[in-house]
């Protein structure tokens, strides 16, 4: 069973989110101020899509209710008894790509089919994790690595000592 942690976890690992309360005082997460999801007598995610992703999510999920703001959509509540923890991370990511600034939205979603060698002159040999996360963080380039300290580059999740080594070598 999908628990509330579990959103919270798939919630923060997004670039720019953060813990809050929505306008009813629920548990919220937010990006850029904006609440992409809610926790609703806790055992209820609340998830603010796009009226296109309401309708998709309802569709694969039929207990899912619709969530309406003045007579349009605005996303959907669901039990999270029925939903698995993989599919909730995929309809979290969403719902915050929803709300999230374009840029930063635009970066990650070309960040999830990044692949080694392939973004900017990042070298291949730091692998997908590490390509990924500095792609997601629009970190495409040694010259702006160049900028970042070895604690800063090691607290991106998915940049390891391993890659680190290697894109200060590839600098030098």
């Amino acid at each position: 069973m999908t628990t509330p942690r579990q959103v919270r976890t798939a919630a923060l690992g997004l670039r720019g989110a953060e813990e809050t309360t929505d306008d009813q005082g629920r548990p919220a997460f937010a990006v850029e101020g904006r609440v992409f999801a809610a926790l609703d007598a806790g055992q209820v995610v609340v998830l603010l899509l796009t009226e296109t992703e309401s309708d998709a999510m309802t569709a694969a999920h039929p207990a899912a209710e619709r969530v309406e703001e003045d007579g349009r959509r605005i996303g959907v509540r669901l039990a999270l008894s029925e939903i698995d923890g993989q599919a909730l991370n995929g309809w979290v990511r969403r719902a915050w790509a929803a709300q999230a600034p374009p840029a930063i939205a635009e970066n990650a979603a070309a960040a999830v089919s990044a692949e080694p060698g392939e973004v900017g002159d990042l070298p291949a040999s730091i692998g997908r994790p590490a390509t990924r996360a500095l792609a997601d963080l629009g970190i495409t380039t040694l010259e702006r690595v160049a900028t970042m300290t070895d604690r800063e580059l090691l607290a991106i999740h998915g940049v390891g000592p391993k890659a680190v080594r290697l894109l200060r070598a590839h600098r030098a």
